[in-house]
């Protein structure tokens, strides 16, 4: 079964297909934050008079969010069958959508879809003068045929029905359950710095927000948000106590970082991060729990899926957002300055000394 799966790559697959949501998770979510942020309103009719130009942010944010289903549908067919999955990932996608069998739909169709068009490829042979014919009529023809018609009456009731328990269980939960899922998120979004895991919770919590579930996504927001500013704040605790845990090439990306952090991109605190693996984990995977759990708790309810501190606008209860991560924040500072070790300034001074005496013009190719 192990063998199996991995010729399958399915996880492959999957984290390729979210490095292509991702953009359009940002650019669609900066957009309806943006502009509901201004008083926009999403559900506007723009064929009609009298919308704002922030109506018309939100608008277009909110239809880019809505086609996620086929974003991920489109991208794992495209990422198992190169361009000849791209049509019926679209369709099947659309199909999914539809249906009403949303972005776990999407997920599953786009494994369908690209599988689908292998077989076509690998099984249905045509003669030399129609071999044209393949890529432009006879694969997407089949692929999106088959894969929509298994979407209609075989995937498509099961996942809707799946979705629906899903919701109402997640809609049920107590304090003490909402604690431990907030606790995991936490954790699992914050240890790996916007790697494989962190995308892989990401797809998860954006399929629970497709039903109108936005408190782990939320979670996820407020850990993202707040690893980066954390590693910055731990700079000022940590001068406060004098102790120096930074060397000056790793300040210099706490400055590009904060910034980044405060729109939720975690991966500018990398640099960092590869210098003191087994301590910046242990403080951000801490920080992290502590941060998922209030915001889950509390209800932190963000209705767009990225955007750091932009998505207060879009939230009932901001205020359970900046506690999060301010909380997240505090206790990833104080364990960094706990645990990591103050830099030998000799050290420090030498190495920059070596850095600063590589002279280009010193190298040769031979």
């Amino acid at each position: 079964m192990k063998k199996i799966l991995g010729k399958l790559k399915l996880k492959t697959h999957l984290l390729t297909a979210i490095s292509y949501l991702i953009p359009v998770v940002c650019g669609a979510g900066f957009l309806i934050a943006i502009g509901m942020a201004f008083g926009g309103d999403s559900s506007m009719d723009l064929t009609k008079v009298g919308y704002s130009f922030w109506d018309v942010l939100a608008v277009i944010g909110g239809l880019g969010l809505g086609l996620l289903p086929v974003i991920i549908s489109t991208g794992i067919a495209y990422s198992i069958a190169d361009k000849p999955g791209i049509a019926p990932g679209v369709i099947i996608g659309l199909t999914a959508n539809i249906v009403g069998a949303g972005f776990i739909g999407g997920l599953i169709g786009g494994f369908m879809a690209g599988y689908l068009v292998l077989l076509v490829i690998q099984f249905i042979k045509l003669p030399n003068w129609a071999k044209g014919l393949m890529p432009m009529l006879v694969i997407p023809f089949i692929a999106s045929l088959v894969g929509g018609i298994l979407m209609v009456y075989v995937v498509g009731v099961p996942i809707g029905a799946f979705t629906e328990w899903l919701t109402e269980y997640l809609q049920s939960l107590s304090g003490t359950s909402k604690l431990m899922y907030g606790l995991l998120i936490g954790v699992l979004a914050s240890i790996d710095y916007g790697g494989p895991i962190n995308k892989t919770v990401f797809a998860f919590v954006l399929t629970l927000q497709a039903q109108g579930i936005h408190e782990p996504i939320t979670a996820l927001i407020v850990v993202n948000t707040a690893t980066p500013i954390g590693f910055a704040f731990a700079y000022w605790v940590a001068k406060l106590f004098k102790k120096r845990i930074y060397k000056k090439v790793e300040v210099e990306t706490l400055k590009t970082a904060f910034p980044m952090g405060l729109i939720e991109i975690v991966e500018g605190v990398l640099p960092i991060v590869l210098n003191d693996i087994v301590r910046c984990v242990i403080a951000t995977g801490i920080g992290g729990a502590i941060g998922g759990a209030i915001s889950m708790v509390l209800g932190g309810n963000a209705q767009v899926p990225f955007g750091g501190f932009l998505v207060l606008p879009t939230m009932s209860q901001p205020l359970v957002f900046v506690i999060a991560v301010v909380a997240n924040v505090i206790v990833t500072a104080l364990i960094l300055t706990i645990l990591k070790r103050e830099v030998d300034e000799t050290e420090s001074a030498e190495e920059e000394m070596e850095e600063e005496e590589i002279n280009l013009s010193d190298l040769k190719i031979s």
